[in-house]
């Protein structure tokens, strides 16, 4: 495995949790702290996305006259217009 080294900032919350994570003996470093829990974020994104994918190919896999409804045919994308017209009006 190789290492990139990078000089990065955080926030004193952040790098008060790394610290503790040290102290606490996880890690031997604040720099093995960080890898160490990005690697624990990046497999629990990998998990939660394994997770999504096997269900949606379950609900695929459905008769369409088993499919469960997901709201009314005129308010299924509401949610997301209103967040993108609130992600637009910030910009």
């Amino acid at each position: 495995m190789s290492v990139q080294k990078q000089s990065v900032s955080f926030t004193e919350a952040a790098y008060a949790f790394a610290r503790e994570l040290v102290e606490a003996g996880e890690y031997p470093n604040v720099s093995a702290a960080v890898s160490g829990e990005l690697a624990k974020a990046k497999a629990e994104r990998d998990r939660e996305r394994s997770l999504l994918e096997a269900e949606l190919e379950r609900r695929l896999a459905l008769p369409l006259d088993q499919w469960e409804p997901v709201g009314e045919v005129g308010t299924v994308t509401d949610g997301a217009r209103a967040h993108l017209a609130a992600v637009s009006a910030r910009s």
